[in-house]
């Protein structure tokens, strides 16, 4: 039962494929309810199965890394706020179920090898820095760069940003 009840919790309502930044995306249960019972039914869901479909911050505060829901929802809208300063990035908000959307560099799908997966950046609960980059790539998905938070992001954006 607490499968079917986590499902309900992570499901997102129709129109949101076309949602422009990570806020418009904060409309399922999991985003609005009070924390204690998100975290609650998150808890019960997996101790029944692994692993549970969830956004990256749930996952770090439940594991005592992220102090509270609002904290990764700060984490991914300053990321939305700098790259919107930026041409070539774009959100995208069709992820795996319960995940929070990402960005692309567009400019990077046209590489010297023809199209290719676009520059990446993801949310992520693996490192405390709570940002992935998946460089452009075609054929095997790359290992993810660790980036120390908004600061290192915002210092390596020229890096990741370089179409090779």
């Amino acid at each position: 039962m607490a499968e079917l009840d986590w499902a309900e919790a992570i499901e997102q309502p129709f129109g949101v494929t076309d949602a422009a930044r990570p806020a418009d995306l904060r409309v399922s249960w999991v985003h609005r309810a009070p924390e204690t019972e998100v975290l609650a039914l998150y808890r019960a869901t997996s101790a029944v199965t692994a692993p549970v479909p969830s956004p990256w911050w749930l996952r770090a505060v439940a594991a005592g890394a992220l102090r509270c829901r609002i904290d990764g929802f700060r984490v991914e809208d300053r990321i939305d706020r700098l790259l919107a300063t930026r041409p070539g990035w774009e959100y995208v908000p069709w992820a795996a179920d319960g995940e929070s959307g990402y960005w692309e560099f567009i400019p990077s799908e046209r590489g010297r090898d023809g199209h290719r997966i676009p520059t990446t950046i993801l949310t992520t609960d693996r490192h405390p820095g709570w940002i992935d980059v998946l460089p452009a790539h075609s054929g095997r998905t790359p290992q993810p760069i660790a980036v120390a938070g908004l600061a290192g992001l915002r210092a390596r954006l020229g890096e990741f940003e370089a179409v090779r």
